[in-house]
């Protein structure tokens, strides 16, 4: 059975982005394969530093996880900081990559230029997700197209440690589905919490209104033809469609004849309805919070003897154990 790994930030609400990019295939894949699940919050801290989110957002994160599926009993499910050897394998790995290799990072050099500040931790991201992926011995990662490279990094990674120390680390394969490769947020960029352009998944109906009617469009008249294919609300709207649904609009859409604003408000109904069913659980949890980070809690137990044992390796292989 293969082993799939993939993990998600923890720095604010999750967004319909976060759930068919990466959330929806997780829980998929428990089913099939062997799961591990985690929530990234050393990751969070290159661009959040507020206490009460970083404290209070893994816990969040895992009662979204658990209300629309996932199962702790199926897979291996934790909060990254809770298994300290990611962080001793990240600086063992530093040590062996080169710095053009993460001054090629499209990941970085796009968020500097959004905005946002540059910090060292920012900067070595890549490598700490190597450390993620290695430490388990992935196999398949789940990405979004735009992290792609990082897992390319990985391996590279990966590749310069085997070379030198002889066979250790599993070469990871990324898994980007075509038809979800990028979603678009409400401004037609990458949905992205950084870029302000999200819609998150379990939002209030008022608030998911108003940023559904805000999604960037053409100018198109209402009685022209459109390109379904160039569409940010086309993008959107065929995740939550039925097959039926999303060809009769495309068919509409080559026509002529419907305005954006029309298929905005089919949109609206489509994600509310999509995700009224996980509503009633996730509400439930959201009152145990205890009892969520127990579960978390015993998913670091069950997982980190993995990462003992490849962390031990590693230190034995590079000469770290001196006695």
């Amino acid at each position: 059975m293969a082993r799939v790994l993939s993990g998600i930030q923890p720095s604010g609400s999750l967004h319909i982005g976060n759930y068919f990019a990466m959330m929806k295939r997780m829980i998929e894949y428990q089913d099939s394969h062997e799961l591990f699940c985690f929530i990234v919050n050393y990751h969070a801290m290159t661009s959040q530093h507020d206490h009460k989110t970083l404290s209070d957002s893994p816990i969040n994160a895992a009662i979204d996880f658990l209300a629309l599926g996932l199962d702790p009993q199926k897979c291996f499910f934790w909060v990254q900081s809770d298994i300290p050897e990611v962080t001793e394998l990240a600086w063992i790995l530093s040590c062996h990559t080169s710095l053009g290799l993460l001054e090629r990072s499209h990941s970085y050099k796009d968020k500097i230029a959004k905005g946002i500040i540059p910090n060292c931790g920012l900067f070595t991201y890549p490598v700490l997700m190597a450390a993620d992926i290695l430490l388990y011995n992935a196999e398949l990662i789940p990405v979004g197209k735009d992290q792609k490279q990082h897992i390319e990094i990985t391996r590279d990674i990966a590749e310069r440690f085997n070379l030198v120390y002889g066979e250790t680390f599993v070469l990871p394969e990324p898994i980007i589905p075509d038809d979800i490769a990028v979603i678009p947020g409400i401004d037609g960029q990458k949905m992205s919490k950084s870029y302000g352009n999200t819609i998150d998944i379990f939002e209030e109906e008022d608030i998911l209104r108003k940023k559904v009617m805000r999604i960037k469009t053409d100018s198109t008249p209402i009685e022209a033809p459109k390109d379904p294919d160039s569409c940010n609300l086309f993008a959107l709207y065929k995740l939550f469609a039925s097959p039926e649904k999303t060809s009769s609009l495309r068919d509409r859409y080559l026509k002529g004849g419907v305005g954006y604003g029309e298929v905005k408000k089919e949109l609206i109904e489509l994600i509310y309805e999509y995700f009224a069913p996980f509503r009633k659980k996730r509400n439930e949890l959201l009152k145990d919070r205890a009892s969520v980070a127990e579960i978390l809690k015993k998913g670091a137990d069950k997982t980190r003897p993995i990462a003992v044992k490849t962390l031990d390796e590693v230190k034995r292989k590079t000469g770290l154990y001196y006695i």
